[in-house]
């Protein structure tokens, strides 16, 4: 088995999730061993961090910080990279230039997973910093996928959303207003939504009508395949 390190605590419930998800994972591919992890939960100010969640104001200053992060569980002995945060991965090339090992890509894992499925046409659920960069829109329509995301008024109420996960006082009054932002989406002809944030699963992993696919789940599955290789 190769030692995976996670970029993590972004937020700490998503990482506390996705940590489980890499145990059991490869608990049922493989019954000999449990897998070696390790996490490191990156330091930062709330401040940032709401500024990034909620406004997407001041994203670069995570860079030297995201680059410590993978520097120090590389030197810890990881063998490949992981960051369950797709917001970040906006600064996944300046990730692997700072480090000698692999760093597996959310983003390219999830548009991986469409492609198999076949699947030529999704919403998209994500911060607002995600979709400002355009992080999967680029990349989803250079595969000729179609896209389709909330308007203005929606994704900044997403974005509060978002940060109240990270906090961990969100209610089920985020989960409502979630559900009504997808029922939009299926007005416009959707019928696949991708979440492209890891909290949100915490908030809708399913919904009557649209498919649901969660980025976290599926990157976990990635993982854990590079993990077990």
């Amino acid at each position: 088995m190769k030692t995976v390190g996670i970029i993590g605590g972004l937020g700490p419930e998503t990482t506390s999730e996705f940590y489980l998800e890499l145990c059991f994972g490869c608990q049922n591919k493989n019954k000999t061993r449990r897998p070696s992890i390790l996490i490191w939960n990156v330091p930062q100010s709330y401040k940032i961090e709401e500024e990034v969640q909620v406004k997407s104001l001041g994203e670069e200053r995570y860079v030297q910080i995201l680059q410590n992060a993978a520097q120090i569980l590389e030197k810890g002995g990881a063998d490949f990279l992981v960051m369950p945060c797709n917001t970040l991965h906006i600064f996944i090339d300046e990730i692997r230039r700072s480090v000698n090992i692999p760093v597996l890509s959310i983003v390219e894992e999830t548009i991986k997973f469409l492609k198999e499925n076949k699947i030529k046409k999704v919403g998209i659920l994500a911060t607002l910093a995600t979709i400002k960069w355009k992080l999967y829109e680029n990349a989803l329509r250079e595969e000729n996928i179609d896209v389709v995301i909330p308007d203005g008024f929606q994704q900044a109420k997403i974005g509060k959303m978002v940060y109240n996960i990270v906090m961990n006082r969100h209610a089920n009054r985020d989960r409502q207003e979630l559900i009504k932002v997808v029922d939009g989406f299926e007005k416009k002809g959707v019928k696949h939504v991708i979440l492209a944030c890891t909290d949100l699963q915490l908030l809708i992993p399913h919904h009557p009508k649209l498919k649901i696919y969660d980025t976290m789940k599926i990157f976990s599955d990635a993982t854990v395949d590079r993990i077990l290789k």
